[in-house]
């Protein structure tokens, strides 16, 4: 849709609207952002509401300081509103959701002129289900109840401490509107263990037949999705609706216009998405469940009925399944060399370019067929239970036996269907060019086990993943939006979008932009490589690291020490708390907030402050002003090289002649490392200096394109 005349008028009003509302002056990134992503959208062409021009996004580069928020929001909103779309923005973080939700969206409306409305949107698991709060109350006080099964779910729930109180607790906010069921609006952190109780997934959900649907938190939230001109979510809901379908839970993708920000997150979380894992004994555990499950269910059906006979058959398919589970086990037991000790509890192994040893790949495939024939039965008997509640259907089975198995059944189908899944990968075969045979068109599957052992069990686990997410995101997301805006403070690696565009497969006609900052780095900020005594690479280095640190902190009131592994992190602790009592503080001290609280308020107090912490704290923190003036960097953020995905992945990039460590290891190091950068500079008014004891970036080859991807800052490197 061509821009119209209006359109810009109102886009252009909003933004003065903003400035002169709250006293600000317009930026110059943030004028060049409202403009591409302005032009982008204007670009698209479409007939009768669908997308005619080829699939394309639009890929904004913009550092801290732009204010990427309000730029994409005025531009988007307007444009999407006359379209007819929604608009659809996800994060990868809560944090900057909230932050979208409670404070950006409503600042925007109150002072642009602009009328929307707006909504936040989670998946069923994140809300409460009345259903199973009232079936874990009822298991309770009745013990193993025949007529409410939901205790098979969760053998261990009733021996949480205090929980029935909790539950109650739960029961009467709720029900008194002190709570609206969000598990995020609680007023503490509740356990996962917990939570997993009282909420429910697609499979278990009876939707409008339940006798809760007109006071069901997740479906009163969903009501806001459907009529919101702007639809707040995360990239995992985004990835979760795409593989049911696309509009479940969001709006399909053709009727949406997506922004991601923290994008560089996308192909990674699209990866997990799509991975699969069956832990063998844990499997066959579960399929003892599942018996007693069965055991229990046929008083309920009439003899005869295709629900009783397919109990029957359950239990057939689910003896076959347990049979070549063991026999799965002991073949990859037996034929993987386990470097495992007394020290040493848990051990991996991959298979080289995906490839399984016949006998494996032989039982996999065996247990492809048993799975998928559990997962056909399981899918039967749910049909027939959700026939009992369904006044449309006729049914065997009598509706408070339906009502009451159903979410049971369910919960075992879709534990099912992600074992198949598992099955399905391991069992795939890479696709290869005509013209160079040895050459896959793109990476095989990722495959690999880890075997662990406790003190009275032990058990191998299998996983699958993608090792690129382009083909997925592709074909899923890029191909079906209407439009897609990418935004981050860190796309490029080494300068350039390659490694998002080949990670993400971003569509050909893709535009892409760096805005520039307004950051003035030389004068606020400082990069400096001492001198050390031992490269990362050396066994001296964590004491060199103790011997160094205390004089770089000396002189700065708040310090950001960055590691790359947790195991050092805490020996370097180990060995400087004792001479620095109550100075230093580590991530895994306590709570991510309570440890930044407890710094700002030694900054406060005028007392000096070090945290040490490892990645999540190299992107994840946002301390401003006198709160941080030191980050020190103690080594390069190069990839674990046990990390089996990126193992593949450079093992694929060698088999076609390139050279793995350039091509994905350093610009994967290049964009962390200009993350954990990142945390240095928040406002205009910030200053202070970054710190890199890693001597390879003066060193090595390699090491001057990391530096110069940083920030211009002014640079002081002892030769």
């Amino acid at each position: 849709m061509p821009l119209t005349e209006s359109v810009k008028q109102e886009i252009q009003q909003a933004y003065r609207s903003v400035l002169e509302g709250k006293g600000v002056r317009a930026r110059y990134g943030q004028r060049l952002m409202i403009a591409e992503i302005a032009r982008y959208l204007g670009g698209i062409t479409e007939n009768d509401g669908q997308r005619t021009s080829p699939p394309a996004s639009c890929v904004v580069e913009a550092g801290t300081g732009t204010g990427k928020t309000l730029a994409y929001l005025i531009a988007a909103i307007p444009i999407a509103r006359a379209l007819g779309k929604t608009l659809v923005i996800s994060t990868a973080t809560v944090a900057l959701q909230d932050q979208i939700v409670n404070k950006d969206l409503p600042d925007l409306k109150a002072h642009s002129g602009l009328d929307f409305s707006w909504c936040l949107a989670k998946g069923r698991g994140r809300y409460l289900c009345m259903s199973r709060l009232e079936a874990r109350l009822h298991d309770e006080g009745a013990g193993d109840s025949e007529t409410m099964p939901l205790f098979l779910l969760d053998k261990d729930a009733a021996e949480a401490p205090g929980s029935r109180e909790f539950f109650e607790e739960m029961l009467a906010r709720y029900g008194s509107r002190d709570w609206d069921g969000d598990r995020d609006h609680w007023a503490t952190q509740i356990p996962d263990e917990i939570w997993r109780q009282v909420t429910t997934d697609h499979r278990q959900c009876t939707n409008r037949h339940c006798s809760y649907f007109d006071s069901c938190a997740f479906f009163d939230a969903r009501k806001g999705v459907e009529d919101a001109d702007v639809v707040v979510a995360n990239h995992d809901l985004v990835l979760a609706d795409l593989a049911l379908g696309g509009g479940a839970i969001l709006p399909e993708p053709e009727n949406a216009l997506f922004i991601f920000d923290e994008a560089h997150h996308l192909p990674e979380k699209a990866l997990n998405h799509f991975a699969a894992s069956v832990p063998l004994h844990g499997t066959r555990q579960w399929l003892r469940t599942l018996s007693q499950a069965l055991a229990k269910i046929p008083p309920y059906l009439t003899p005869g009925t295709l629900a009783a006979k397919t109990v029957d058959k359950l239990s057939e398919a689910s003896r076959e399944v347990d049979i070549v589970l063991q026999q799965v086990y002991e073949a990859v037991d037996q034929g993987t060399d386990w470097e495992m000790n007394d020290e040493r509890r848990s051990a991996q192994w991959r298979f080289p370019e995906g490839e399984v040893p016949p006998s494996v790949a032989a039982l996999a495939a065996t247990a492809q067929v048993a799975t998928a024939t559990l997962v056909r039965q399981l899918g039967v008997l749910v049909d027939e239970l959700q026939k009992a509640f369904d006044d449309r259907k006729e049914s065997d089975v009598d509706r408070e036996t339906g009502e009451a198995w159903y979410p049971v059944i369910g919960s075992f189908h879709s534990r099912a269907e992600d074992q198949l899944q598992l099955w399905v990968a391991w069992c795939d075969k890479p696709v290869k060019t005509d013209s160079e045979p040895s050459k896959a068109k793109a990476p095989p599957i990722a495959r690999w086990s880890v075997k662990q052992r406790w003190d009275h069990a032990e058990d191998i686990t299998l996983y699958s993943s993608p090792v690129l997410a382009d083909n997925l995101l592709y074909s899923r997301l890029w191909s079906r939006a209407h439009g897609a805006v990418l935004t981050s403070a860190t796309l490029t690696a080494l300068g350039k979008f390659d490694r998002l565009r080949a990670r993400a497969g971003l569509p050909e006609q893709s535009r892409f932009m760096v805005v520039p900052s307004s950051f003035r780095y030389a004068e606020m900020a400082s990069v400096e490589v001492p001198s050390m005594s031992a490269l990362p690479t050396d066994d001296g280095f964590t004491d060199a690291l103790a011997k160094r640190l205390p004089d770089l902190w000396a002189a700065d009131k708040a310090t950001l020490v960055l590691f790359t592994s947790r195991r050092q992190m805490h020996a370097v602790r180990d060995l400087l708390a004792g001479r620095f009592p109550d100075l230093i503080t580590t991530q895994d001290d306590m709570a991510k907030g309570e440890v930044l609280r407890q710094h700002c308020e030694r900054v406060d107090a005028d007392k000096p402050s070090v945290l040490f912490g490892v990645a999540s704290f190299a992107e994840g923190i946002d301390l401003p002003g006198h709160y941080l003036s030191h980050v020190v960097i103690t080594r390069l953020p190069f990839s674990v090289p046990d990390d089996p995905i990126e193992a593949s992945l450079a093992e694929w990039v060698t088999g076609r002649g390139g050279n793995p460590f350039m091509e994905i290891t350093v610009p994967d190091a290049s964009v962390k490392l200009v993350q954990a950068v990142g945390r240095l500079l928040r406002t205009e008014e910030d200053r202070g200096r970054v710190t890199i004891l890693d001597r390879r970036i003066v060193t090595r080859r390699y090491g001057q394109l990391l530096l110069d991807a940083l920030p211009p800052f002014r640079r002081l490197i002892e030769r």
